[in-house]
């Protein structure tokens, strides 16, 4: 990577400074992180003899002993901070809790933390870490299916505030991301479906083969954790697992492909912010917020009647995008998705996106426009359509195990 010097500009009135700082980061498929024959994990602590782990608690409970002999066979002392987390607790205060534990470790600025669990662990630990002496390095490796193919690709990290969510957050990329799909294999289902949700996202305005896939292969990638499970507890069949892998690897790619020129999001029109325009309103809501694939599941239905208004989908695209959500048990309308929430959530999200809508919308199924001109009126009766559109759908306004607290 060749990385422009640096330039200051001096003169009688004043300076100026120009300065690039790189960013380079890794994602590696490894087949068994924890097996001790493989040596990526290891070999990235060794020299210091030491790492520490921030762990979701759940993770912990199921690979912890597994993660001790690991790096017990390496010879490397791990320390575990076993992190309960949930969208309630993304929150300043957790924050806190794990740079007591930097502290309480002796964390040096340039050793890396490793950060095992999903996007809320990710999110959260590595703001900590950006926040850690003005920036930490820390190494991911996901354990669900939205951290895999989507939260592991980009280097947002953030916590909730109040009501808002990522309301406070910072780019700050890990060092490398390690991809184990077979941590799906103890994912439940609930977690599976919510992140098929963001799969559906890049298929329906990036990606229209992995769409055609997932219409044709979705129900049994859920029904397997993508694979990983089966009647034989691991063995999803060898077909089905490659109908798996590629699914995944074009979600990740496409996503990098999108995202890698613009990973600081200096161009606020972002294709992979379908989905996310109403829902981080509508996510926090309820008094139990929902599970984040069912949010941007209503929004994005809600998105595809709206594109359908507008002429950018025919009906019947309209249609399958929002049979493939409900085929799936993901929600496609909600009691919460009112005109007043509407209202609020476009004024909240124009001011993270200055001051334009940028609504992401297919058109066609498989590409993307951007949307500023909509009025509280097309939207309010949009909605009305909308909700008549779908209301004959099994999981219209609840999908199968929405909530985040169940």
């Amino acid at each position: 990577m060749t990385i422009p010097p640096a330039v200051l500009t001096a003169s009688d009135t004043g300076f100026h400074v120009e300065s690039w700082e790189p960013v380079d980061f890794s994602l590696r498929y490894v087949d068994g992180v924890f097996a001790p024959e493989n040596p990526q994990l290891a070999d990235s602590y060794r020299e210091r003899g030491r790492s520490l782990a921030v762990v979701d608690e759940t993770v912990h409970a199921l690979y912890g002993d597994r993660m001790r002999a690991y790096f017990a066979e390496h010879g490397i002392a791990l320390t575990v901070f076993p992190l309960a987390i949930a969208e309630t607790s993304k929150s300043l205060r957790t924050l806190e809790r794990i740079v007591d534990a930097f502290a309480d470790f002796g964390l040096l600025r340039t050793e890396p933390v490793l950060v095992v669990g999903g996007g809320l662990t990710t999110d959260v630990t590595g703001f900590a870490c950006a926040s850690y002496k003005r920036g930490t390095p820390y190494i991911r490796i996901p354990t669900t299916l939205i951290g895999l193919i989507d939260a592991s690709v980009a280097m947002k990290v953030a916590v909730n505030h109040g009501k808002h969510k990522n309301r406070l957050g910072a780019f700050h990329a890990s060092s490398q991301v390690l991809l184990d799909f077979s941590f799906l294999a103890t994912l439940p289902e609930p977690q599976v479906r919510n992140g098929t949700a963001e799969m559906i996202k890049i298929a329906t305005v990036a990606n229209a083969g992995l769409f055609d896939l997932l219409e044709k292969y979705g129900d049994d990638l859920l029904a397997t954790g993508f694979g990983q499970r089966g009647p034989a507890q691991g063995d999803g069949g060898p077909e089905l697992r490659e109908i798996a892998r590629r699914a995944t690897h074009e979600a990740i790619r496409t996503m990098l492909e999108l995202e890698h020129t613009n990973l600081r999001e200096l161009d606020l029109d972002r294709v992979i912010a379908f989905g996310h325009t109403w829902s981080p309103t509508l996510e926090l809501t309820p008094d139990t917020p929902m599970l984040h694939g069912h949010a941007i599941s209503v929004d994005m239905a809600f998105s595809a009647t709206l594109a359908e208004r507008r002429g950018f989908v025919t009906a019947g695209e309209r249609d399958r995008i929002h049979r493939l959500f409900t085929g799936l048990g993901l929600a496609v309308d909600s009691p919460y998705l009112t005109p007043e929430l509407l209202t609020a959530a476009t004024s909240s999200i124009l001011q993270t996106r200055a001051g334009l809508l940028r609504a992401a919308v297919p058109h066609p199924i498989g590409t993307c426009h951007f949307v500023n001109d909509v009025t509280p009126e097309e939207l309010h009766e949009t909605l009305a359509a909308h909700r008549e559109i779908v209301a004959g759908y099994p999981t219209a306004v609840e999908g199968v195990d929405m909530w985040a607290g169940a």
